[in-house]
């Protein structure tokens, strides 16, 4: 079993050069319909798939901008957050959370790609002792 994120953007195509350009993506297929858009492009990222599409309002199938955001984050675990974070920054991405030394043990931040969708970006630094990390989050939500 595995689960293979599906998302909606506004102007497919872009959205693949963007992915392309950002994260390394590679096409692997697509599914156009008479009217130009793309009911499903599926692109792999590193060892992970992506599936996304264009918008079609008269099914309800709505970008985060047409519903005023996404309660979703998209997680890409790296060797290199640095040079990942900039390279999708390069690309158009919005910084949300600046790279951090998080006490989890990971380099992370999260950046807003331009179709509103959320990534994290992280790099596993060091193995953290569940209940110090645990404490940590206890500090840091109080």
């Amino acid at each position: 079993m595995s689960i293979t994120p599906h998302i909606v953007v506004q102007d497919a195509d872009r959205a693949v050069a963007f992915y392309r350009d950002a994260f390394g993506a590679k096409e692997v297929s697509r599914i156009p319909v008479p009217d130009g858009r793309l009911m499903s492009v599926q692109l792999r990222i590193a060892d992970g798939l992506l599936h996304l599409a264009d918008e079609f309002p008269e099914l309800g199938v709505l970008a985060p901008p047409s519903i005023g955001g996404t309660p979703v984050v998209l997680a890409l675990d790296v060797a290199d957050a640095k040079a990942v974070f900039t390279q999708a920054v390069t690309a158009g991405a919005a910084i949300r959370q600046p790279l951090a030394d998080m006490f989890w043990g990971d380099l992370h931040g999260q950046l807003e790609d331009p179709f509103g969708h959320r990534w994290n970006i992280a790099q596993h630094l060091r193995d953290v002792p569940r209940d110090e990390v645990v404490a940590a989050a206890a500090r840091a939500f109080s």
